[in-house]
């Protein structure tokens, strides 16, 4: 019997849409890829063969090639394979799978990258993609993520959240608004930071390396225990 999450139906029906894909990196603010880069190479992490899961438009997968052999770029979404597909130099490999169902093939990977996508599953399944995720590394290997995650006790969400929706954007196109970041919350599965890094270090992980933006947007930098 399947019992698996089906992670296009968690992925935002945004993302499956050709008009939202074509303005992503714009609303997302164009994230700079380099200190992604410099966190891989200074744990000599930087390939030969890098997983970008939930890979998006690809920016982190294009900059990745020019230093890889090989940059797996996974992603559920037809939409946001077809628009790097078109772009993709020839070292970057397509494949249409999520956290839960991407096979690996090939050599155990040196790194797994991924960004603002882990929230889109509830935490038992964060578990099991973290697993999975470890599976897929080498003993040393890193992973790089990045994640909407709650750096706040319970209590102090009403003050959080209030000072980051009125940082929101006022047009839909230049970023995200209020009313995006509420939607976040209520549809979304952001967890407590002390959750993730029990999940982290109980899948074998060590945190050398984490930083936070207004108490919302963590940046780790996890290496595979042997």
């Amino acid at each position: 019997m399947d019992w698996t999450l089906d992670e296009t139906a968690h992925a935002g029906p945004e993302h499956l849409d050709p008009g939202f894909v074509a303005g992503y990196d714009r609303k997302q603010g164009f994230p700079p890829v380099e200190p992604d880069l410099a966190a891989l190479r200074e744990h000599g992490a930087l390939g030969p063969t890098v997983v970008d899961l939930a890979a998006g438009t690809g920016r982190f997968a294009i900059a990745a090639a020019a230093h890889c052999r090989r940059v797996v770029a996974v992603d559920v979404s037809p939409a946001m394979l077809a628009h790097l597909r078109a772009v993709a130099p020839a070292n970057v490999e397509l494949v249409p799978a999520g956290f839960l169902s991407y096979e690996h093939a090939g050599a155990t990977a040196d790194a797994v990258h991924t960004r603002n996508a882990l929230h889109q599953l509830p935490d038992f399944w964060k578990g099991i993609a973290l697993d999975r995720i470890f599976r897929i590394l080498r003993p040393g290997g890193v992973l790089r993520l990045h994640d909407l995650i709650y750096d706040f006790d319970p209590g102090e969400a009403p003050a959080v959240f209030e000072g980051w929706f009125a940082g929101a954007a006022s047009d839909p196109a230049a970023g995200y608004t209020a009313e995006d970041y509420a939607v976040h919350v209520r549809t979304e599965h952001s967890t407590y930071r002390r959750l993730l890094e029990a999940l982290l270090d109980a899948t074998g992980f060590d945190v050398v390396e984490v930083s936070y933006v207004r108490r919302l947007y963590g940046s780790y930098t996890c290496v595979r225990r042997s």
